[in-house]
């Protein structure tokens, strides 16, 4: 690797400042390699691939092995790294703080913070302890030193609580309680990326796009959307590709599922340099 963790965090806040990017998903120290050669110009952790990847549902893995996660990806690659840190991995705002502090010191150059609980019954922290939670990861920030993009995240649609007002009113007080991009995953509709976009400009939105969608990237950057991120979504795609060979081959005796397999040769030329 070339560029330093400092070097890496100035280039993903300018990345912020104008136009629409995508950052993708990579999984592990090869999707990550694989996603830099294609010219992408940042990368972002998935919790969902990184557990599936060990034989994890998403969100049960714990702050040690996410933690350990960070620092692979960010050492395999030149490009800066935002980090799906879920919930912060704690209830209090203490907690986050320690947490984010902690998330700073693998070097990654940007993280999301949650207002999700992680509890089906009560899914998302009250507005206002979510604020403190936000504003707690601010100050870990600051006090680094370090020059770290903070995500506010309102998981409102992603929990069962499709509430665009709400989701709204969240992103705007993590706003003012020091994120520096705010995202909203699970919209989808024109009206609704418009919405969330007008209400915390002038900072940037990220959008997940996570599946087939008629919006193209024109699209999106025409609505204003400064970051595409596809969460899971490559890594589900990968599961596709291995569910299907798998399954041919174990209920008909088939090898079609290897039909659009990727060729030995052509991932040993890319690799191979990394050899060392």
């Amino acid at each position: 690797m070339t560029r330093t963790i400092a070097q890496k965090r100035a280039d993903f806040r300018a990345l912020h400042e104008r136009g629409c990017f995508v950052i993708p998903n990579p999984w592990d120290t090869g999707s990550a390699r694989y996603l830099e050669g294609l010219g992408f110009k940042a990368l972002a952790t998935t919790s969902s691939g990184f557990a599936w990847s060990q034989g994890h549902a998403d969100g049960a893995m714990s702050r040690e092995s996410i933690l350990a996660h960070l620092r692979e990806l960010v050492d395999a690659t030149d490009l800066p790294v935002n980090a799906d840190f879920e919930n912060g991995f704690a209830v209090d705002a203490q907690g986050v703080a320690e947490s984010v502090r902690l998330a700073i010191e693998t070097g990654v150059a940007g993280l999301s913070i949650e207002d999700s609980t992680g509890n089906a019954a009560d899914p998302l922290f009250a507005i206002d302890g979510a604020v403190d939670r936000m504003r707690a990861a601010r100050q870990a920030i600051d006090a680094s030193g370090a020059d770290v993009l903070l995500v506010g995240r309102a998981e409102n649609f992603f929990v069962g609580r499709p509430d665009l007002d709400d989701a709204v009113a969240r992103l705007k007080a993590y706003a003012n309680a020091g994120a520096d991009c705010l995202y909203a995953p699970g919209i989808k509709t024109r009206e609704q990326i418009a919405a969330v976009v007008a209400a915390v400009a002038p900072k940037p939105v990220n959008l997940l796009v996570g599946g087939v969608s008629e919006l193209r990237m024109v699209d999106i950057a025409e609505l204003g959307v400064r970051r595409v991120s596809v969460g899971g979504g490559m890594a589900r795609a990968a599961w596709g590709g291995f569910m299907r060979a798998a399954r041919t081959l174990a209920d008909e005796g088939r090898f079609d599922g290897f039909a659009d397999a990727a060729a030995g040769s052509e991932l040993n030329a890319f690799f191979r340099p990394f050899a060392g």
